[in-house]
């Protein structure tokens, strides 16, 4: 997938998978994963950013599995600004959409 296309939807991913639960970072970064390949680095820089932005609020939590995680947590800020980009992205798409059928012969 073209890599312009990956960095513009990042934030609204990691937002969206913040709307229903907390999560710490790596837990974010294999979710993403999971539909969109993307480099792990590129996710943290993104959480912090956001977090100065008051998108979200952070958390440690114990772990089994070694040290204690940080967690992020949507802010209601955060979930505003959520629902702005859904909004934009909604109409981007719909836009690209509606060219896509234009301009492609699908015979």
């Amino acid at each position: 997938m073209n890599v312009q296309f990956k960095k513009g939807v990042l934030e609204l991913c990691v937002l969206v998978l913040l709307d229903k639960q907390d999560r710490y970072g790596y837990e974010l970064v294999q979710k993403i994963s999971d539909q969109i390949e993307i480099s792990e680095g590129s996710v943290y820089p993104l959480l912090r950013r956001l977090t100065n932005e008051e998108y979200f609020t952070t958390y440690l939590k114990e772990s089994s599995e070694g040290p204690p995680r940080k967690y992020y947590k949507l802010t209601i800020k955060g979930r505003t600004y959520l629902h702005e980009l859904i909004k934009e992205w909604q109409e981007f798409a719909n836009g690209v959409n509606q060219l896509i059928k234009e301009g492609v012969n699908v015979d």
